[in-house]
């Protein structure tokens, strides 16, 4: 099993699940907003705010955001163990890896902040 600093959880099979249920939580995401526009085939400003305004909307994008954010690491964490190794590199790619996964987490930890402003900040 993987067991590193930088991953997830606390090892390989954690990491594993928790990408296929936050797949499952993007899904159901996925579906809702499919529905929301099935029934609501002309969707103005009002219906729109009135939806992501409501307290549950805010609280499923918010599991919804940090959903995309785990299921995002675990896939390029995975990629960058995988293929950023010293077999494929040589002597740099730990050094590289690192680099990769901390512009990865930065880039996450941004877009995570950003969308926890849009969907509490209120405008």
């Amino acid at each position: 099993m993987v067991t590193s600093a930088t991953s997830l959880g606390r090892n390989g099979l954690y990491d594993w699940l928790m990408q296929r249920l936050t797949a499952v939580l993007l899904g159901l995401y996925t579906l809702g907003m499919l529905g929301f526009f099935l029934f609501c085939p002309d969707p103005d400003y009002q219906s729109w705010s009135g939806l992501m305004g409501a307290l549950p909307m805010q609280v499923v994008n918010t599991l919804v955001l940090l959903s995309i954010a785990a299921h995002g690491w675990v896939g390029l964490w995975t990629v960058a163990t995988d293929y950023l190794t010293t077999r494929h590199m040589g002597g740099p790619a730990t050094a590289v890896r690192l680099v990769v996964e901390v512009l990865i987490a930065l880039a996450l930890l941004v877009y995570v902040l950003w969308g926890l402003v849009m969907i509490w900040g209120g405008a």
